[in-house]
């Protein structure tokens, strides 16, 4: 029997407060319990912000409150599994918004198609990628370039991954990245020798998503995800 391809809208917000891009990720999860039938991609960057998943350990914060002051750098416990991680400006991020049909409802190969769909991007540019069997991911020989972290209940999901584009690597000092002190982290620009293109690369990681997880993808404006969400809303208040 051929897998059903779901649509999937791909929106894509430029740079967003941690906390706005978390609100928005609640009210569609809010509005997919409900009957939203499109899946969503919102891809992103975020201004300095360190993470601390629902299994982090706070001792792989490195940094003063000072020193988080001092560079702007906001600080956020977040429900996503994994540890501490950063984003920032020149890092992709990508929240899948998905409601997982029951062939898909197997964690370990959701995590594995979503560091598939990033290595897949990251073979476009020319840049090999590995897998690390103890840890989620996607690696590169000079570290880790993509760390992955998904919430999921009643099988929708959000969170999702960072993927460091042109990101400033010197953050990470203020962290153990996902709690691994010996693996390093990479960026494009750093294993390209050049800055890259953080919009361009959104856009080829859509395709690649909509291959990986076998959704098609419709290109919207944050503007035109905003009316369907407020009319899905008016829906459901007078049903």
């Amino acid at each position: 029997m051929a897998e059903t391809v779901r649509d999937c809208l791909a929106v894509q917000l430029g740079c967003v407060e941690y906390a706005e891009a978390l609100k928005l990720q609640m009210e569609i999860c809010r509005l997919k319990s409900r009957g939203f039938e499109p899946d969503v991609l919102l891809l992103l960057e975020h201004p300095p912000t360190i993470t601390i998943g629902r299994n982090g350990n706070r001792g792989h914060l490195l940094a003063a409150a000072s020193e988080l002051a001092a560079r702007k750098v906001s600080l956020f416990e977040a429900d996503r599994g994994g540890d501490v991680t950063f984003h920032g400006p020149g890092q992709l991020v990508g929240y899948l918004l998905l409601k997982l049909d029951a062939g898909e409802r197997d964690v370990h190969r959701f995590m594995r198609n979503l560091e598939e769909s990033l290595m897949r991007c990251l073979a476009a540019y020319r840049i090999d990628t590995t897998r690390q069997d103890k840890y989620t991911g996607v690696w590169t020989e000079q570290g880790k370039i993509a760390a992955l972290g998904i919430h999921i209940s009643r099988w929708i999901t959000r969170h999702g991954f960072a993927l460091n584009v042109n990101t400033d690597l010197s953050f990470y000092d203020m962290i153990i990245p996902c709690g691994i002190a010996d693996k390093g982290v990479a960026s494009m620009e750093r294993l390209l020798s050049k800055p890259c293109n953080l919009w361009e690369i959104a856009g080829r990681y859509t395709k690649e998503f909509g291959q990986v997880f076998h959704r098609n993808m419709i290109l919207l404006s944050e503007t035109e995800l905003a009316e369907q969400l407020r009319r899905h809303a008016r829906q459901i208040s007078v049903a």
